[in-house]
């Protein structure tokens, strides 16, 4: 069974995505960046950024009955190759003992304050 999440972000509705689609076990979630929604404000850090894509990844899973731990693919997008460095270790925190499939990208995001964007592919056990 197909459904959509969404978390009201008006980027959804304009651009026609959902953060995540859920598709039996599987769970797909769009780039997701360190916005927080109910105020639009993005830190300006790279490392507040980070934590805040993962805030937002763990509640978009929650809704799916999943967690990170489920995690087994993830995209990290980086603006700058010098944050690797300063990421890496926030990416240990939350999948040091997950450790899913993973690529890193270093590329253009749309807006110019944004400095790290995260997608991710869940499977719930069964």
């Amino acid at each position: 069974m197909r459904r959509l999440i969404s978390t009201g972000s008006p980027f959804e509705v304009q651009a026609g995505y959902s953060r995540a689609v859920v598709d039996g076990a599987d769970i797909f979630v769009s780039g997701t960046t360190g916005y927080d929604y109910a105020t639009m404000t993005l830190p300006e850090s790279v490392e507040e950024q980070t934590h805040g894509c993962f805030r937002n990844i763990a509640a978009t899973l929650k809704e799916a009955d999943a967690a990170l731990a489920d995690v087994v693919r993830v995209r990290y997008i980086i603006t700058q190759p010098e944050y690797a460095d300063i990421v890496f270790p926030i990416f240990g925190q939350y999948f040091g003992t997950v450790r899913p499939a993973a690529t890193l990208i270093v590329a253009g995001l749309l807006r110019p304050e944004m400095k790290i964007e995260i997608e991710v592919t869940a499977r719930r056990s069964a």
